[in-house]
């Protein structure tokens, strides 16, 4: 299998700094035990890493006093702990170590930002960074196709995604089975552990339902009607699958209009592969009815991605009026706004009237197959 560079690299390598931890948060699967080896690889310098998910290393990190830490980590320049959301008091181990171990650089991976996040929080305020790896982005595979294979090979990412070993398979029949693997063992793991959710199914149910409601507004009262499950359970669970890297959310976008609507969220995937292996669909764009929302996810995930990986801190929207006026996506950052129409077939799109009125300093453009690989690569 080719080895695709990840553009967060250089970026955690540049940010490791003495007595500072990096944390690197992703769903399964997308690579982060890759990245942090390549790391390892190219850091001048001694490196310790240490697998959480063993049983003795996990023992040994959790006896927490600082002649443990100092005789265990000395001579090391660099501290890696993959799976680091499996250990107790995770938070208060990195906090004792960056505080008593001379130079010490500390990189530490999760898949789970509900698990490591909450564990970590407050004991390592102003001595963590915390970075995001996600499937492939567009940025990095381009510099291993060239503009034809781009072009040929859109299909398949908004059919089958860009998880990496999806990508790295040739044959349609591995991805889907990977695919199925991947959501069926993987997916929902890490939630299904936290706070004594037993209902896998229910679970599941709420997931095919998001599936088909990928840039619409989601309302958690049918939501709930059409899963059995009662309004705050909906929120709960989707609110885990966010934190888990499986969904995002796209708020209403309001500052100046009455009639703009403010309290409704679209849902979107990370992955496309992933959603479409929800509804059990890889039919070729050709036979399918839901194109325009598949290309829709895949261009606003890659655009998230892109911004992540230049450490952009961008709010993201959709608009819309009560009157039906309406925007696809919207990025805020430094006051500055940006707004996007996204479209599969190009045609001329007018910025909304009401947008315009409201939001004349905003920049407005359509992105279509035709001009999309500058603004997401």
């Amino acid at each position: 299998m080719e080895n695709i560079h990840r553009l967060l690299q250089k970026v955690i390598t540049e940010n490791l700094t003495s007595n500072k931890v990096c944390m690197l948060l992703g769903a399964r699967r997308v690579g982060k035990t890759v990245l942090i080896k390549e790391i390892q690889k190219s850091f001048q310098g001694n490196v310790m890493y240490l697998n959480a998910e063993d049983i003795p290393t996990r023992q040994v990190l959790m006896e927490r006093s600082i002649f443990n830490y100092q005789r265990l980590l000395s001579g090391v320049d660099l501290l890696i702990i993959d799976e680091a959301q499996t250990i107790k008091d995770i938070g208060k181990i990195l906090k004792l170590i960056a505080d008593e171990v001379e130079n010490i650089k500390i990189l530490v991976t999760g898949s789970s930002a509900f698990d490591l996040l909450n564990l970590t929080g407050e004991p390592l305020t102003g001595r963590m960074k915390v970075f995001y790896l996600y499937p492939f982005s567009q940025s990095e595979l381009s510099s291993s196709e060239n503009v034809i294979r781009i072009k040929q090979s859109l299909e398949e990412k908004l059919i089958y995604g860009v998880y990496p070993e999806v990508y790295l398979y040739n044959s349609y029949d591995e991805k889907k089975q990977y695919l199925y693997n991947l959501v069926n063992s993987y997916l929902l793991k890490d939630i299904l552990a936290l706070d004594g959710l037993r209902n896998t199914s229910k679970m599941f149910d709420l997931l095919k339902l998001l599936s088909f409601q990928v840039g619409k507004e989601v309302v958690y009262d049918e939501l709930a009607k059409q899963s059995q499950l009662s309004k705050n359970t909906v929120e709960k669970y989707i609110e885990l699958l966010s934190k888990a890297f499986v969904v995002f959310k796209l708020g209403g976008f309001s500052k100046n209009l009455r009639k703009e609507i403010r309290k409704a969220n679209k849902w979107y995937f990370y992955d496309n592969g992933i959603r479409n292996t929800l509804i059990s669909n890889f039919n070729p764009l050709s036979l399918r009815t839901d194109t325009g929302e598949l290309w829709e996810n895949y261009i606003i995930s890659e655009r998230m991605k892109k911004n992540s990986y230049n450490q952009q801190n961008v709010n993201y929207y959709f608009w819309r009026t009560y009157d039906q006026q309406e925007i696809d996506f919207l990025e805020e950052y430094d006051e500055n706004l940006k707004a996007t129409e996204i479209k599969w077939k190009s045609k001329e799109v007018k910025v909304p009237k009401a947008f315009k009125d409201a939001y004349p300093e905003a920049k407005f453009q359509v992105i279509n197959p035709m001009n999309y690989l500058d603004w997401i690569s």
